[in-house]
């Protein structure tokens, strides 16, 4: 993978111990990373604004004090959790899809990616658009880490689909910003159509409006390879006979 394909991912801290405060700060970490870990879920249950020093302290079983050691402030812990968010995130839908070549199949597998991560989070809450909720009129440090990730992410995406134009497999006249822009929007509609409205077959309709931004800026004459659909989760799979 080339410098340009890459996109920003926090590195988590691993350092081997060759002596006893080597070893404690190993141990230091990882109950750091532990607390991150725990923060994250109470985050995607009560959003990063409701996250607290105190609030992590009843959840992990620790003293206040002593959580407070590993961030220091409220707002540290804050992005702590977003990086932590950014960093499975990229695992879970960039990395993947950077096997695949590249144009339209890599940006089919980085929609496809971030669509089953979608479906978990329907249930589970997304801290990226909870976050704009919450913080996208109150400027600042955490505001900053949230709008950074999100424009990263956006930004790997852009390149997928200047690739996909450099390979001629969308029209060359295509506005790459407009349809990243489409995507996008196909997200956020079957968050707020599955989590809030509770309306059936909102990953199924995104899915959809995914195909009709290819058709509509594919080359002319030139028939889109659509996979197969994926089944839903409701539904049983029985083995194929050979």
């Amino acid at each position: 993978m080339s410098t340009s394909e890459s996109t920003p991912k926090p590195a988590r801290a691993s350092r081997s111990p060759s002596s006893q405060g080597g070893r404690a700060l190993q141990k230091g970490q990882q109950t750091k990373q532990a607390i991150v870990d725990a923060a994250l879920g109470l985050a995607a249950q009560i959003g990063l604004e409701g996250l607290s020093i105190g609030a992590l302290a009843e959840v992990t079983k620790m003293s206040k004090s002593g959580v407070f050691a590993h961030f220091g402030s409220r707002e540290e812990l804050q992005i702590s959790v977003i990086r932590e968010y950014y960093a499975r995130f990229a695992d879970e839908i960039f990395a993947p899809a950077m096997v695949e070549p590249r144009g339209l199949p890599r940006v089919r597998a980085l929609f496809g990616n971030w669509m089953k991560r979608v479906a978990v989070e329907i249930q589970s809450g997304c801290i990226f658009i909870s976050g704009a909720v919450a913080f996208d009129d109150r400027p600042g440090v955490v505001r900053d880490a949230l709008a950074s990730s999100v424009k990263a992410w956006l930004a790997a995406l852009h390149r997928a689909v200047v690739q996909a134009k450099e390979e001629g497999q969308i029209i060359q006249d295509a506005d790459e910003a407009q349809m990243v822009f489409e995507m996008h929007g196909l997200i956020l509609s079957a968050h707020y159509d599955a989590r809030f409205l509770q309306n059936p077959g909102a990953t199924e309709r995104a899915n959809q409006g995914f195909e009709n931004i290819l058709s509509r800026y594919g080359p002319p004459g030139v028939a889109v390879s659509r996979p197969p659909a994926p089944r839903s989760p409701q539904s049983k799979s029985k083995p194929q006979e050979k």
